[in-house]
């Protein structure tokens, strides 16, 4: 009987989506594995997500404190035998912050909190979170962040453009990328990126707030499902 994966969810001071992850694994099929940030062990977890939240209250920069972490020592190790990691709003801010993911996010254009449902488009297949997506599909999934601009140096941004490392573009409902379906300013709607193996994947909306029909979009579900799908083609 194959087992069924384990996602390990980190939990920082400040952190307040861990458990909305835990709960959109568990929904999906998965087995959620708890870790607070002072542990240097996953737990044996296939898979890792650092979820969204305010971690160290945000002090300093978002995500700067928690870079240092005992956990996410064990998150590099993990990335680099090329199981996946999934960085959500503040985890994104964390990854780039710790050098794992390209770019940094920055204050909102608009100076302003945003919270709402926003469409984004898949990039590319080449990550474990959309290996069993299509490209192009448009996901309907909310965000909810002060400092969401995706930004990087002219010549960052040309590697991951050249490269394919944008996994998700804000969008409108039909695709198109415009800068009126950018929410927060990001450079070139980014709205989450992958590193070069493609395991690492860092995104600003929030696919754990949309997995369950009863209270609203379900955009998030094929992200969790296509880590599952691919996880347990590893496990059987």
């Amino acid at each position: 009987m194959t087992r069924r994966p384990r996602v390990a969810v980190i939990t920082f001071p400040g952190s307040n989506d861990d458990r909305d992850a835990a709960r959109a694994i568990r929904l999906l099929g998965g087995e959620a594995v708890p870790v607070w940030h002072g542990e240097a062990d996953l737990g044996g977890a296939d898979a890792v997500i650092l979820p969204g939240g305010f971690s160290h209250g945000d002090y300093l920069r978002t995500g700067a404190i928690a870079r240092f972490a005992p956990a996410l020592g064990a998150v590099r190790e993990h990335a680099a035998t090329g199981r996946p990691v999934l960085g959500i709003c503040n985890g994104f801010q964390i990854l780039c912050e710790a050098g794992l993911l390209p770019g940094a996010l920055i204050r909102n254009r608009s100076l302003s909190f945003i919270c709402r449902v926003v469409h984004v488009r898949v990039e590319t297949r080449r990550t474990p979170f959309t290996a069993q997506l299509s490209e192009g599909e448009v996901l309907d999934i909310p965000i909810k962040h002060g400092e969401g601009q995706f930004v990087a140096t002219p010549g960052e941004l040309a590697r991951i453009e050249g490269e394919g490392l944008a996994v998700f573009r804000y969008c409108t409902p039909d695709g198109e990328v415009s800068e009126e379906a950018n929410p927060n300013g990001a450079m070139d709607g980014i709205a989450g990126v992958r590193d070069e193996r493609g395991n690492v994947v860092g995104l600003m909306p929030h696919p754990e707030h949309a997995v369950d029909p009863d209270i609203g979009p379900t955009g998030g579900q094929p992200l969790f499902e296509s880590l599952f799908a691919e996880l347990l083609a590893t496990l059987s």
